[in-house]
Order: C-alpha cells, then sequence, then structure tokens
C-alpha cells in the first residue's frame, strides 16, 4: 500500500545533514552521544510526534504541544532541547524564563504563526472592542503577549467557555475555530484567517478516495484540517486525542487526516492495525529539520538559544499561565468564568 509504505519510509530516514543515509552503527553511536551528553549536562529532549521517528527515540518526552507544555513547567532540567517549531520553543523558555531553551534547527518555523503579527492583532481586535482574545498556541510570543488566553487544540473548547463573554476573538487558526464553534455555539467566534499549510493540503476528495480504497476504515481527523474535511470524519481531535482514540476504539482500520509523523508512530506503535493517511502526504516540513546530527551539535555547543524580548515575557507567559489555570480549574469542578479581556 503506497500510503502506509511511503510514510512510515520518509518519516524514519536517518539522514544526515549533508543529505546521506546514515548507517544503523552511525545512528546508535549518535543516539548513545546524545544520551551521555545530555545526562552530563542535565538536558532533557522534548519531541513533538510530528519529529523524524529517530529524533522521537532519542527524547525524554514525545508528544502533542499540551503535553510537551506541561513536561516543559514541570522539569528540573537547566537544559531544554526542544525538537518542534520555533513557537514551541518560545513556550518552553515562556513556562522556564531561568532555563537554558535549544532549537536544534532555526529553519524550524511554523507558517500558521506567521500569519498573524502583533499588528495584525491589534487591528483585528479593533474590529470587536470589548471581545477577549483566545489565541491558539501556535503562534508567537509577541501575540501571546497581546492575547487574554492561549489553547492548545486539546483545550481550545475549555478555554473558550472559561470566558464569560459572549464573543470571542480566536486568532490564528480558522480550521480549529470553526471547530470550536460548532461546540460551543452559545458564544460568537470572530475567526482569523490563518491555516495550516500541512493540514489544508488534505482535500475532500483525498478522502474519498481513501475512503472508496477503506471502505470499513474509521476517519479521524486533526481540528486544523479544512472543515470541509473534518466534518467528513468520524472523529475529530487533537494529536494527543487522536492516539488515544485509535488506541482505544475497537476497530483496525484508520484513515488519518493529519501530519504523517504522527501516522508513522501510530503505525509502529499498533502493527496489529492498518493505519493509512492521504496521498500526497500531508508533511510539515519545517518539523523535519531536526535530524540527530543537529540535536547532538546544539547539546555540544549550546547554540540556538531562545531568547524573548523581556518587554512582552510576562504578558506572554500569563496567557499560556491562563490555559493551564482554566483547564485546571475544569479538572477540579471550579467552574469560575474569566473576567476578560485582559488587554485592550
Amino acid at each position: 500500500m503506497l500510503t502506509e509504505v511511503t510514510t512510515t519510509s520518509l518519516i524514519n530516514n536517518n539522514i544526515n545533514g549533508n543529505g546521506k543515509l546514515l548507517l544503523k552503527r552511525d545512528v546508535d553511536a549518535l543516539r548513545s552521544e546524545i544520551k551521555n551528553l545530555a545526562k552530563e549536562k542535565n538536558a532533557v529532549i522534548l519531541a513533538h510526534i510530528y519529529q523524524r521517528l529517530e529524533v522521537q527515540d532519542i527524547a525524554d518526552q514525545v508528544g502533542d504541544s499540551l503535553a510537551l507544555s506541561r513536561f516543559a513547567a514541570n522539569t528540573n532540567a537547566d537544559i531544554i532541547v526542544f525538537c518542534g517549531v520555533h513557537f514551541m520553543a518560545e513556550t518552553a523558555k515562556l513556562l522556564n524564563p531561568k532555563k537554558t531553551v535549544l532549537l536544534p534547527d532555526l529553519q524550524s518555523g511554523c507558517p500558521m504563526a506567521d500569519m498573524i503579527s502583533v499588528d495584525d492583532l491589534r487591528a483585528f481586535r479593533a474590529e470587536h472592542p470589548g471581545a477577549p482574545v483566545v489565541c491558539y498556541v501556535n503562534s508567537s510570543a509577541s501575540v501571546k503577549a497581546e492575547s487574554d488566553a492561549c489553547c492548545t487544540s486539546t483545550n481550545a473548547v475549555q478555554v473558550v467557555k472559561a470566558f464569560k463573554e459572549d464573543e470571542i476573538i480566536f486568532v490564528p487558526d480558522k480550521g480549529l475555530a470553526v471547530w470550536v464553534q460548532e461546540q460551543v455555539p452559545d458564544k460568537k467566534i470572530h475567526i482569523y484567517d490563518g491555516f495550516c499549510p500541512t493540514h489544508y493540503q488534505i482535500t475532500p476528495k483525498d478522502v474519498f478516495v481513501m475512503r472508496e480504497k477503506y471502505p470499513d476504515a474509521v476517519v479521524v481527523a486533526h481540528p486544523e484540517c479544512d472543515p470541509e474535511v473534518w466534518r467528513l470524519a468520524d472523529f475529530v481531535g487533537s494529536t494527543s486525542q487522536i492516539y488515544k482514540f485509535v488506541t482505544d476504539y475497537h476497530k483496525q482500520q484508520f484513515i488519518i487526516l493529519s501530519e504523517q509523523g504522527l501516522v508513522a508512530r501510530m503505525q509502529r506503535d499498533m502493527q496489529h492495525k492498518t493505519i493509512v493517511t492521504t496521498f500526497p502526504l500531508p508533511l510539515c516540513p519545517n518539523m523535519k529539520y531536526h535530524k540527530l546530527e543537529t540535536v547532538l551539535s546544539g547539546l555540544k555547543e549550546n547554540k540556538n538559544k531562545i531568547e524573548i524580548n523581556s518587554d512582552i515575557f510576562e504578558s506572554a507567559s500569563q496567557s499560556i499561565i491562563r490555559m493551564f489555570e482554566i483547564t485546571e480549574s475544569n479538572k477540579t469542578g471550579n467552574k469560575n468564568f474569566w473576567e476578560g479581556p485582559k488587554r485592550q
């Protein structure tokens, strides 16, 4: 099956900085050196689940944005090596101001995060005075600093519900915003026109093609997809929710409408199930910049340190802290509403 073979092979290639395939003994040597150096320097390695499998395999924690944020907030390590995109490393720094946060390859930006600037947000907010701003964590620290609370795809509905206002500004992801609007119909969500190019690559036609090929398969989508796509799914959820759903659900065939790093991980972890994705493969090139060699060189040289302007540090970190406070209050049954907006 082309989708399955291509997905696994692409994500699992051990390629060095010169584009050459590494031999297994070279990979093993790199892994050993990374692990030993991390222990020596009291460093922790975090990897998003969209990373190459070989990068995930040397990480101390693998997960989605929310899981990695929580782990970063509680780590006792002196150094955090973040194998993800730039905004994720920024988030780790905001939660750990006194720790060193390294991004192995600075090319790993996020196109969606780049779709909104502070000026864009201020102009959008001026069109909707009085509405608090909920900012998807896939955004820069400067945009977070202008927002009332952050959210991830896992907790976006919870965060929006936590505000007492009837109108909410949601930036920058329109796919997730439409999903939240459908889950919270009693609020009016003002949706910014940002999107994830990787998830928007998946089309309704792609879904129909895969359904024809796998008529008994359960279709599972990430809410960053085009709403026309996730409305065709049997289940919509965040990266961690997708993984858990596929793990727990009794069916054996799944069509995953999300980035192929997640698909490759599930294919490896759940070999008793048939897990496929669409074609062309929904691949985030920015998530694939990190390699074993760049992780090692970053650790050796303490290079690519994440720094955040002191003028925005407190405001940006507060928007993340509010997200955690909201989700924790939901766990404990404390349904207090947030008074917003905090920024004017």
